[in-house]
């Protein structure tokens, strides 16, 4: 029984182990979101600055103009912790929530908190023509919901 015990507990780890652990995570492998983008929807004009790598963490902000007035701002942190590498979140300055990576492509990161209110999931990837994309997406009220951003390096 203990000898069931252990293994289930071993496959529990192993499926809830991070993508990448700390020690592991080369953080130049996101140097792509480096830089200023900017672009625009729906009347608001949005501009996501991330920071070099250097320090070992990944630094950002967004701001969100309309009329010439800030409607909006968060700042960001991609960082790495002996949990794993995470992409902590602060809309409006608020505490920072934590997102584990979960899957790390050339030019794309995927990180998940299943645990959060909204979004449970934040996508970034760069397309061919070199356009940054950003998505969020989870549940809310039990139903499936996503919002999509896409800005050009200015």
């Amino acid at each position: 029984m203990k000898t069931l015990l252990a293994l289930a507990a071993v496959a529990i780890f192993a499926l809830g182990a991070p993508v990448h652990a700390a020690e592991e995570f080369d953080l130049n492998r996101l140097s792509w979101l480096e830089g200023l983008w900017t672009g625009s929807k729906d009347g608001v004009e949005m501009e996501e600055r991330w920071t070099s790598t250097k320090g070992s963490a990944l630094l950002g902000m967004h701001r969100d103009v309309k009329n010439g007035r800030m409607v909006s701002f968060e700042f960001f942190r991609v960082d790495s912790t002996k949990d794993g590498a995470f992409y902590f979140a602060s809309p409006h300055a608020a505490t920072p929530t934590p997102f584990r990576m979960i899957a790390l492509e050339e030019r794309r990161v995927v990180f998940e908190n299943k645990a959060h209110d909204f979004p449970q999931r934040i996508l970034y990837w760069l397309d061919a023509r070199g356009a940054l994309h950003a998505r969020i997406e989870g549940l809310t009220n039990g139903k499936g919901a996503a919002e999509e951003w896409t800005w050009i390096k200015s």
